[in-house]
């Protein structure tokens, strides 16, 4: 029995076969680092915007989704590919450039979907109308993954992300109302997260109705502020062992329709001053599915707090309903 919601079947359920996503790597920035929102970027980011498993991006998008297809075919038999616009923000762009480069990809052949990552503040509905209008036209799936990191605020300021939580909230709001899916992309380990965060992280994501959620523990690259600080002994990351029992605590928070793509992540190789307590992740995973089964514990588990908690002992067994009546007047039935 799988214990959480797995991406690679659920593509298979959705698609009848396994899917593929192909990243493109295009040259960029982001609002935090040009100075339209800050500069120097988020404490942890490097200067690759987190492309580092990327074909270079001097590349045409054409050339990088061929390239990747090809090895893909030959290594895995693969027939159906998800395009995964990856580096940088990808929607913070002119809005010309941003549609020509979505549909050169999606103009290619086997391309099923569009997965764009992005930030919460570079969320405009022009650019959703577009996606929604390429959505229906070339029956792909699309999906934008936020970098939403934690629900914390203050975290979000110490990281210097350049947006809080209303952002966030905002950008779901208007993404939802076209349907399309939504990625939430949440780091567990953070420099001054508790429990507390993770548990808030899992409610708020299952609150909003996320599609997907991808997880990643954090990692430290050289020459950037958060590497300065860890040298600095400014603080400590936490241990493995409390890493995997915040997944697990998460999952067990989760809305067990929130499909899991990651429980953990990897950075750049020779760049590194922390990463995954030298661990390999597939290990990291292995540890994580292992306390889920000697915990007996699911995706779901606690998901208790939706709907009315508050109301469930007044009436055991009972479903609240409301209705209006011709007079105007609210009434429980």
């Amino acid at each position: 029995m799988d214990r959480y919601r797995i991406y690679s079947k659920h593509l298979i359920e959705r698609y009848g076969e396994k899917v593929y996503k192909v990243p493109v790597n295009l040259p960029g920035t982001c609002p935090n680092r040009d100075g339209a929102v800050s500069h120097g970027g988020c404490t942890f980011c490097d200067e690759e915007g987190s492309g580092f498993e990327c074909l270079a991006n001097t590349l045409s998008i054409q050339e990088q989704i061929r390239k990747n297809q090809a090895f893909f075919r030959e290594r895995f038999g693969a027939n159906k590919f998800i395009v995964y616009f990856q580096a940088f923000t990808n929607t913070y762009k002119p809005y010309a450039q941003f549609i020509e480069e979505v549909e050169r990809a999606a103009n290619e052949e086997d391309i099923i979907g569009i997965s764009l990552s992005t930030r919460p503040d570079c969320i405009n509905d022009r650019y959703l109308d577009f996606l929604c209008q390429l959505k229906t036209k070339k029956k792909l799936e699309v999906d934008i993954e936020l970098g939403l990191q934690s629900v914390n605020y203050h975290t979000l300021s110490r990281l210097n992300r350049g947006h809080t939580l209303a952002e966030f909230l905002d950008a779901v709001i208007r993404i939802k109302k076209r349907d399309i899916r939504i990625c939430a992309h949440i780091i567990l380990n953070l420099p001054g997260d508790t429990e507390l965060d993770v548990v808030e992280n899992a409610k708020i994501v299952s609150a909003l109705g996320i599609d997907y959620v991808k997880l990643h523990s954090l990692y430290i690259v050289e020459k950037t502020l958060l590497g300065s600080q860890y040298l600095d002994k400014e603080f400590t990351i936490i241990s493995l062992e409390e890493y995997v029992a915040r997944v697990v605590t998460f999952l067990a928070h989760l809305h067990p329709d929130v499909v899991v793509q990651r429980l953990v992540g990897k950075g750049p190789k020779g760049k590194l001053l922390f990463s995954n307590w030298d661990t390999s992740w597939w290990k990291i995973k292995e540890l994580i599915e292992t306390r889920l089964e000697e915990g007996d514990t699911y995706q779901g588990k606690n998901c208790n707090y939706l709907n009315g908690k508050a109301l469930r002992h007044l009436e055991e067994g009972f479903d609240l309903q409301i209705e209006e009546q011709p007079d105007g007047k609210i009434r429980t039935i």
